[in-house]
């Protein structure tokens, strides 16, 4: 069998475009570990590639949900998400309704009736209320009716994946109190149950789930129609039930206590301003609650877990306006940390997390991802976030107790990241079902060299050299502050060496690039890709070669004008549809402005900044998604949709914090305790920039940043007296 067809084999997880619900212009709610994606009329129906649904812990617990008035479809007004993404709100109204004599009822004019529909997500519940109001000069009398169904389809099934057999569905239950159990078996025999609770008692019933109510309504007069839906999986116990009203209040004292976790941050563009706030509360509502503190799950709907690659870079993102979302990251993949080898879940002793999934085809064992640690990079990279955390905010006694995991992460580099001893780690699977690239870009096509030919394993890709560069540097420096100094001269020394090496191995002078990866043979894949940006990201490249990269990179066969690519034009493999072979993805345009800013090439970077900021205007809720094509950018016309994308997505949502950190280029070092704008520049379309309550030390910072024009200048609102808050020109 060939290399191509094993992998085509062996990839049957990766997304394929062909489960597109962009077309049905959807609305998504999530919190943790529920989400809901719905139509804009509110409801769930299965159109398309049939992804709508209610959806915790990795099972879609509703698969239906209809909302009829005199069994017809109301007529869409209007539907939104709140800007603190809280509650989708609907409003519909009645299409014309003509009752015949013999049913004894008056007809309804189109537009007479208003129904407002309000639903949010708390806890693991789904809340509804919905609105009927008659704004006719008669009265009215009409039924209307709330649909229910729940098909338990894991999140894999429904991204493509086919079972020979499933669990069973038990008969349907009715309680006094309203309620409605549909519950399922799996073939682990794990229960799981939709409970749907309803607060009126439903006139009539028809097949068990459609509750209908008839509904008489006197002119300017209301009715409200409320129900909620949890769902038990297990043993789980039921939760207690409360009201829509205590559960939005509720709802909103959440809110309340969640906004301490950011720094505040306004601009004089209000659309800049809204991209940030709008990024907040898309992360916010990505924050899952663990026993280690709050988790950056990956994405709606895809990836709506942890993922390690994913948090780490969403916390290294925030880590300057969030530093909180580090410290609970590093806790919960430190004790998700690998301790034995596991074939079956890439998993070797200090490897860090890749992904970790709950539902009934991981508890079968049919997929691998239960606990699965299939990532090359996740591993330098929590290092590199332990060593950003400690510079951020000098907590010294964290990183003790850290510690051991670092060294742990270490060994696993040094033992099982270097497959070959060449010095360069690299990746080769061993999971059948496992990944088969296993880089940040892990689809299997994602790989190749310039003939367009795949690259065989075991592979070692360019970015993960610089991560791994970076991992030693700053392992070097927790050695140091922990007063390990053999080890931090040690580290240090083998840093410098990889750097040396990787100028050497990775670069191509001929066209001004590192290249992506050297294959199992040791042959440069040299095709021009958005890797290579990342070296500058880590400080892995040489001054000279970086400021050649930078300019390489803002080329037109790479920088789209929305963003750069992730391949170049004109390579083999380039499609800009693809998932990693040109498509733009905010997170890696972020980290490569990063990059540039490192190198103090700021020009470069205003101009990803300014790009990404242009890509928001354009797309809805201005919410950065996973990832969009990398079309040439049209006048008058936004970027085009990946028909699959995950939105909200972390690192996607969390990249307009690293590149605002990184046109200001500001360091906060806790150890000096002092902030630091080296040669800060605001793009043209910011002439200020506003900061308050940001954590540092045991106090806060408020600051202002103006714009001139070479450079930007600082006044100093508050600080504690034994910071200092400056710029560098």
């Amino acid at each position: 069998m060939s290399p191509e067809s094993i992998i085509q084999l062996e990839n049957k997880f990766y997304i394929s475009a062909n489960s597109s619900y962009a077309d049905d212009r959807t609305k998504i709610l999530n919190q943790t570990d529920t989400f809901g994606i719905f139509d804009r009329w509110g409801d769930i129906k299965q159109l398309g590639e049939e992804v709508q649904g209610l959806y915790h812990q990795g099972t879609r617990f509703i698969s239906n949900l209809e909302f009829k008035i005199n069994n017809m479809r109301p007529l869409l007004l209007s539907s939104a998400i709140k800007e603190e993404n809280e509650l989708l709100s609907v409003d519909l109204t009645n299409p014309a309704i003509l009752f015949s004599e013999k049913e004894n009822k008056t007809s309804i004019p189109k537009d007479a009736i208003y129904i407002g529909r309000s639903k949010f997500l708390r806890n693991g519940q789904c809340y509804e209320t919905i609105t009927i109001t008659n704004y006719g000069a008669e009265i009215y009398e009409f039924p209307v009716s709330l649909k229910f169904h729940a098909d338990f389809k894991d999140i894999f099934e429904i991204r493509g994946l086919k079972r020979e057999k499933r669990g069973e569905i038990f008969e349907i239950k009715h309680t006094d109190k309203n309620e409605i159990f549909i519950s399922y078996k799996g073939l682990d025999e794990i229960i799981r149950t939709t409970i749907i609770s309803l607060s009126e008692k439903p006139d009539d019933w028809e097949h068990q789930t459609n509750a209908i109510y008839h509904v008489v309504l006197k002119p300017h007069r209301s009715i409200s129609i409320q129900y909620d839906i949890g769902f038990v999986i297990g043993n789980e116990n039921i939760a207690q039930h409360i009201s829509y009203d205590k559960a939005q209040s509720l709802l909103k004292d959440d809110l309340e206590k969640g906004k301490g976790v950011f720094a505040h941050i306004s601009t004089s563009n209000e659309q800049f301003t809204h991209w940030i706030n709008r990024s907040q509360m898309d992360l916010k509502s990505l924050l899952a609650q663990t026993k280690y503190g709050l988790y950056p799950y990956a994405g709606v709907p895809w990836y709506n877990t942890a993922f390690g690659r994913d948090g780490i870079i969403t916390a290294l993102e925030t880590l300057w306006a969030a530093p909180d979302i580090a410290r609970d990251t590093i806790a919960f993949l430190a004790h998700n940390q690998a301790t034995v080898e596991n074939a079956y879940q890439d998993a070797e002793p200090g490897k860090i997390l890749h992904e970790t999934r709950g539902g009934e085809l991981v508890e079968c064992d049919e997929i691998p991802f239960k606990q699965y640690y299939g990532s090359v990079d996740s591993t330098p990279l929590f290092i590199v976030l332990c060593g950003a955390y400690y510079k951020r905010t000098a907590d010294i006694e964290f990183i003790k107790e850290m510690w051991p995991y670092v060294e742990k992460a270490l060994e696993w580099i040094e033992k099982y990241g270097d497959y070959d001893e060449d010095s360069f780690v690299e990746y080769n699977h061993k999971s059948v079902n496992g990944l088969f690239n296993q880089g940040w870009k892990d689809s299997h096509d994602s790989i190749s060299h310039a003939s367009g030919d795949l690259a065989v394993p075991p592979i070692a890709l360019c970015e993960v050299q610089g991560y791994v560069y970076d991992a030693k540097i700053k392992a070097s420096e927790l050695a140091t502050a922990l007063g390990k100094k053999k080890l931090s001269i040690k580290l240090k020394q083998e840093a410098n060496d990889l750097k040396t090496l990787f100028n050497k191995e990775f670069w191509d002078n001929e066209t001004g690039w590192y290249v992506l990866a050297l294959d199992g043979e040791k042959k440069c894949c040299k095709v021009k890709s958005s890797n290579a940006g990342h070296a500058l990201f880590s400080r892995i490249a040489d001054h000279d070669k970086a400021v050649r990269m930078a300019e390489n990179l803002l080329q037109d066969d790479m920088f789209s004008g929305w963003g750069i690519r992730t391949l170049a034009k004109g390579e083999k493999r380039y499609n800009p549809m693809s998932y990693h072979n040109g498509s733009i993805w905010p997170h890696d345009v972020a980290m490569i402005a990063s990059g540039f800013s490192k190198y103090g090439l700021q020009e470069q970077t205003i101009k990803l900044v300014g790009a990404m900021f242009d890509a928001s205007i354009f797309i809805d809720l201005q919410r950065l998604p996973e990832l969009f094509c990398g079309f040439t950018r049209r006048k008058g016309e936004g970027p085009t949709s990946y028909p699959v994308a995950c939105s909200p997505q972390a690192w996607s949502v969390g990249a307009v914090f690293m590149l605002l950190e990184a046109c200001l280029n500001m360091e906060i070092n806790a150890l000096e305790k002092k902030i630091v704008f080296k040669r800060p520049c605001l793009p043209p379309f910011l002439e200020h920039i506003t900061i308050d309550d940001l954590d540092i030390g045991e106090g806060k910072a408020s600051f202002e940043l103006h714009r001139y024009k070479h450079d930007a200048g600082i006044t100093v609102k508050e600080k504690p007296d034994d910071w200092e808050i400056y710029t560098i020109k």
